[in-house]
């Protein structure tokens, strides 16, 4: 049958993993985790040319007055990141009916962790490292693009942070918000679709 997309691009870190639970986790409460998430996503959005996601997440904690020791704890419990549950699910129903990729604000070496917890037959793993840019700027998801080669209108991109909507529709990707934990929206761009979970994504393609 044939398929309204050829493929479908994913936000990794939010869309298809909880690193929230991690960050809280390593910053000991929920309170300083989301600090120190909201200091991260301040200094990534704004960093645009890709400096190495190790010294953010450090800048970051040090923002939100955390010990540059949980800084680095946070790299060493990387392999702790933990799919939700119905990623694993919805990545197997869709493995040979469409392309599969992620694009992703964090080195190349974490990237490939990160991905291989949720999925190993990813046909694209696109870091920031690699593009040279962190998302929200759109050659971030340009680069995971031309290495899917498909074109925006035939891939759908799955969000998970609130910035990656206005970032991936300003490419002209169609765009599935899957707003686990309820985020508001950062500007007037709007979602194709906006779910809080990835289930219904099976019934788009």
């Amino acid at each position: 049958m044939p398929t309204k997309y050829d493929a479908v691009l994913f936000d990794l870190l939010t869309a298809l993993l909880d690193s929230w639970s991690l960050w809280n986790d390593v910053a000991v409460d929920p309170e300083t985790g989301m600090a120190w998430r909201k200091a991260y996503l301040e200094v990534t959005y704004g960093c645009g040319a890709y400096r190495p996601y190790e010294d953010l997440v450090a800048e970051a904690a040090e923002m939100a007055g955390i010990a540059p020791v949980r800084a680095a704890a946070l790299v060493d419990r990387w392999d702790e990141l933990t799919p939700w549950p119905d990623a694993v699910p919805v990545l197997q129903a869709l493995h040979g009916r469409v392309k599969l990729g992620v694009v992703t604000n964090c080195s190349v070496v974490l990237g490939r962790a990160a991905a291989a917890r949720v999925c190993p037959g990813f046909d694209v793993v696109a870091t920031a490292e690699e593009a040279g840019f962190y998302k929200p700027r759109r050659e971030a998801y340009a680069y995971a693009l031309k290495q899917l080669g498909t074109v925006p209108a035939r891939t759908l991109f799955v969000a998970g942070s609130a910035a990656d909507v206005p970032g991936a529709v300003t490419l002209g990707m169609p765009v599935y918000w899957h707003n686990r934990i309820g985020m508001p929206a950062v500007d007037a761009a709007i979602p194709d679709h906006h779910e809080r979970t990835l289930a219904p994504l099976l019934d788009l393609i």
